[in-house]
């Protein structure tokens, strides 16, 4: 552990939860936000963080969920974020914009998720005020332009059917009329197909959307 003026470097998940683990549990409002759902996801802090969410009653803690569109297109994935959802009245959205990788307890401390390396991952701890104010202003502007788990998740809900499909063809470099064919759809029908799978990748280029989409495990 290293430990500044009001940053503290925690190495892995073992330490964040014995370090955090009694604040989540005081915890009133919590704001997370994630890539997908193995940031904040090992198994240590997974069961500690449900079990926490059993013991509270509806409306002890606000708890509010940000994650990238991408996971959406994971049937799994978008089963666990309804759960969520239904069982610990989280409050969800989605964005298909960048975000950072965040935990804010009470608006008075502020977890980073760092890089993963050589299988672990570090996490800052901050409680100087200002800079957790920062951090919970980018958190509540991503949250205001966040879309609703429902609404997304029904407007994706066709495209989630062939993204499969769709990120194979690409991958193999099959040419739009082919590809079309193959599917049974219209040349332009699959282009459009191809550019909703890229918006909710978060992608610029069908190069990007198939990094992107080895990165989620959908490839």
């Amino acid at each position: 552990m290293q430990t500044g003026e009001a940053v503290t470097i925690v190495h892995g998940e073992q330490e964040l939860v014995e370090r955090t683990m009694h604040l989540f549990a005081a915890a009133t409002d919590v704001a997370c936000a994630a890539n997908d759902l193995f940031t904040w996801a090992g198994a240590r802090m997974a069961d500690e963080l449900s079990e926490l969410y059993r013991r509270q009653r509806p409306g002890d803690a606000r708890i509010r969920k940000v994650y990238r569109s991408g996971m959406l297109l994971d049937p799994v994935a978008a089963q666990t974020l309804a759960r969520a959802r239904d069982h610990h009245g989280a409050q969800i959205r989605i964005t298909s914009e960048e975000i950072n990788e965040t935990i804010v307890l009470d608006r008075r401390l502020v977890i980073l998720a760092g890089n993963l390396s050589a299988g672990r991952r570090s996490f800052s701890i901050i409680t100087q005020p200002e800079a957790v104010q920062g951090v919970t202003s980018l958190f509540e502007a991503a949250w205001r332009s966040a879309t609703d788990l429902s609404v997304y998740d029904t407007q994706i809900a066709e495209i989630r059917q062939l993204a499969p499909h769709v990120l194979d063809l690409l991958g193999q470099g099959v040419k739009d009329e082919t590809a079309a064919r193959t599917l049974g759809l219209g040349v332009r029908t699959y282009r459009r197909r191809v550019a909703e799978l890229m918006d909710a990748l978060g992608a610029e280029s069908r190069f990007q959307a198939g990094v992107r989409a080895r990165e989620l495990g959908l490839v």
